[in-house]
């Protein structure tokens, strides 16, 4: 078992102190790309610390490495960074090694961010499974392209039994997007149960609701919520402090439960009086296990 090996066994074993101390030894014995990218990889995922792996990174990108691993590192700290230019440089490069739907969906973050709404909406295609979030953002581009044709006719193949699904209200959201309040509706009604009833998100259900001409079925869902709202108030007004539970704690749970409760009461009369809820939409960076040799991955050793 050579040293690389012998860190991400105790790394399994949950040795975190011994693994980082191996791993560290294997850089002091040979300063190559696995054993600089290992180390800067556990810094990243392990340690939070971009600091620490960065200079690692710089090191091994000089050696101009035949693995997209350490660019696809590297394009997560840059990402942290919001240096979304250097991104697309640098998973530009990984892709050029070896596509991987990491990359892609990155990438097209990055161009996002940037503003390229084409080039994102052609990567995360690129990224997606059907029903997942990257096809989800892949619809998202196409509705602010106004492509919406072609962007209903993805999102009405959205399946609750698919992998990965990304969700009813998510779903739902995209249809509001559209103007397809019927569809919206449909899919509200399918998360009702399932989500945690906040009022950005009801809020677009309300709005379809009215644009569908349903007052009586806002008036009643608004009545539910408002009553339930006032119970998880009486709750946590009652619950007892202990450890891990503060004071303060409580008191931030009962401003928070309090503002929502206040935000059903006004919502009906908020957007018949011509408020249209705006969605909320922050694309994804995806991350993954980067460590070469790792057996539970089944990555081989650098070659």
């Amino acid at each position: 078992m050579n040293l690389n090996q012998k860190a991400i066994a105790l790394l399994e074993e949950n040795k975190y102190d011994e693994s980082l101390k191996v791993f560290k030894e294997a850089v002091e014995r040979s300063r190559d790309v696995q054993s600089l990218h290992n180390l800067a990889w556990i810094y990243c995922s392990e340690e939070e610390d971009d600091s620490l792996a960065f200079p690692l990174l710089m090191e091994v990108i000089h050696m101009n490495p035949q693995s997209y691993f350490p660019y696809n590192l590297l394009g997560e700290i840059y990402f942290r960074q919001e240096k979304w230019e250097w991104v697309k440089e640098i998973l530009q490069k990984s892709i050029s090694i070896k596509p991987s739907e990491m990359a892609y969906n990155n990438l097209a973050v990055a161009n996002y961010h940037l503003g390229n709404k084409k080039d994102a909406a052609d990567y995360f295609l690129l990224a997606s499974e059907p029903s997942d979030y990257a096809m989800y953002s892949h619809v998202k581009c196409l509705i602010e392209l106004g492509n919406t044709g072609e962007a209903k006719r993805i999102l009405d193949a959205f399946s609750e039994t698919d992998d990965d699904f990304v969700g009813e209200v998510d779903v739902a959201d995209l249809y509001v997007e559209m103007g397809c309040y019927e569809e919206a509706i449909k899919w509200f009604e399918k998360g009702w149960e399932a989500y945690y009833k906040q009022p950005n998100w009801i809020s677009r259900y309300i709005y379809s609701l009215v644009k569908m001409d349903q007052i009586t079925q806002c008036d009643e869902l608004l009545d539910e919520l408002i009553y339930e709202k006032a119970e998880e108030i009486k709750e946590a007004y009652e619950e007892e402090c202990e450890e891990g539970w503060s004071e303060l704690d409580k008191e931030n749970q009962l401003k928070e439960l309090i503002e929502e409760k206040q935000e059903f009461e006004q919502m009906l009369v908020k957007i018949k009086s011509g408020y249209v809820p705006i969605m909320e939409f922050t694309p994804n960076i995806q991350t993954a296990c980067y460590l070469f040799g790792c057996s539970r991955h089944n990555h081989p050793e650098y070659q």
